[in-house]
């Protein structure tokens, strides 16, 4: 679907008012900095080094001329031609494109989340590009009827992004062992948290499948730590600001892994805006702050875990096998109830993907999708 506009402009601002009814402002000196003539036809990389650009140039016209707006400079008999639609895509946003949902408790994992089949992924491009959108926009999304031999999880997620290998094994079981290096390999409750906060890097999406599941306990616990994150600013500040600016230090030890990284229990882009919750009460190390400042991050620190603890924020559901679920592991907190192996076994199987190659997969996907509609 073609974007059309309608166009007004002073000697420093563009204004387009597209038909879909968004507005993009863009400044003389950006469209100069953005001028198509000066990218690589091929790569589309920049060739002009900003210390060349004319910064006092100014607009003398401008007009849209078929799919394009057309512009003169004051300066120049040279015209500068930029597509509306690339000017659509690129205008500055006013709202994120991330939907935030805190009513875990209500929702309906089967019904509110993103479902797709494993025979469809792939092969139905309109569902999968959808299916990866909510996955980016909601931070979760299942597929159901993945074969259930072990390993299968990996030939389902291949498509999605590059599977990244860890201490735990390119793939990892989650199930009751005897002897435990992890809680997750036992029978016992997990309050919600996200994986391997002492990485560097934090790995970006998890996906686990059920190979078993167990009738009495053994549920998935789910909620969106970037809306508690946001959540928790605007209902006491003080303690979001303690939580983006104290560096937490994470530890994890194994026989074969010594493990440590430092970072905050919630991070900000430069813009402000909530972009990662590294929560994991099991894996802080001991903190080495003043007592000041200690005071204030456990103060902090304990409100944001009882903020966790409402039933309210988290939702629940029991996999069936075959069923997969992929989440972004630097937002989705994740959790389980308490179940009893001996009885009867349940059995997980999972994975971390790059977080760069999943959002990679879902942005070609969907430019490939809006060219073909």
């Amino acid at each position: 679907m073609s974007t059309t506009c309608q166009l007004q402009y002073t000697p420093t601002v563009l204004t387009l008012h597209f038909s879909d009814g968004s507005r993009g402002e863009f400044l003389s000196v950006w469209l100069i900095d953005n001028d198509p003539q000066h990218r690589d036809a091929y790569s589309g990389q920049r060739l002009v080094d900003v210390a060349d650009l004319p910064l006092a140039r100014t607009i003398h016209a401008a007009r849209v001329d078929g799919g394009d707006v057309l512009i003169e400079w004051s300066d120049s008999h040279v015209t500068t031609r930029v597509s509306v639609e690339w000017l659509h895509q690129h205008r500055t946003r006013a709202a994120s494109d991330v939907h935030y949902w805190l009513d875990g408790a209500q929702r309906n994992a089967f019904e509110d989340c993103a479902w797709l089949s494993h025979s469809a992924y792939g092969n139905d491009a309109a569902q999968t590009a959808t299916w990866l959108r909510r996955l980016v926009t909601e931070g979760i999304a299942f597929l159901s009827a993945v074969p259930t031999h072990e390993g299968a999880i990996l030939a389902a997620v291949a498509p999605m992004g590059h599977v990244i290998d860890t201490n735990y094994g390119r793939l990892f079981d989650v199930r009751a062992v005897a002897v435990a290096e992890n809680l997750a390999y036992t029978d016992r409750g997990l309050g919600l948290h996200t994986d391997n906060p002492y990485r560097d890097p934090v790995p970006g999406f998890q996906a686990l499948q059920c190979l078993l599941a167990s009738t009495e306990g053994g549920d998935s616990l789910f909620a969106d730590g970037w809306a508690v994150a946001e959540h928790l600013r605007a209902t006491d500040p003080e303690s979001f600001a303690t939580l983006t600016t104290t560096p937490v230090p994470f530890y994890y030890r194994s026989a074969g892994a010594e493990l440590r990284a430092e970072r905050p229990l919630i991070q900000l882009t430069a813009r402000g805006v909530v972009c990662a919750v590294h929560y994991n009460n099991r894996s802080i190390a001991p903190l080495q702050l003043k007592r000041a400042e200690l005071q204030r991050f456990y103060h902090a620190y304990q409100r944001f875990a009882l903020l966790l603890r409402e039933p309210r924020l988290q939702m629940h559901l029991r996999l069936r096998p075959g069923d997969l679920v992929v989440f972004d592991n630097q937002r989705i907190l994740h959790g389980r109830t308490a179940f009893a192996s001996m009885r009867e076994a349940r059995h997980l199987q999972g994975c971390y993907l790059s977080r760069d190659s999943v959002l990679s997969t879902a942005a070609v996907l969907n430019r490939e999708y809006r060219t073909a509609c």
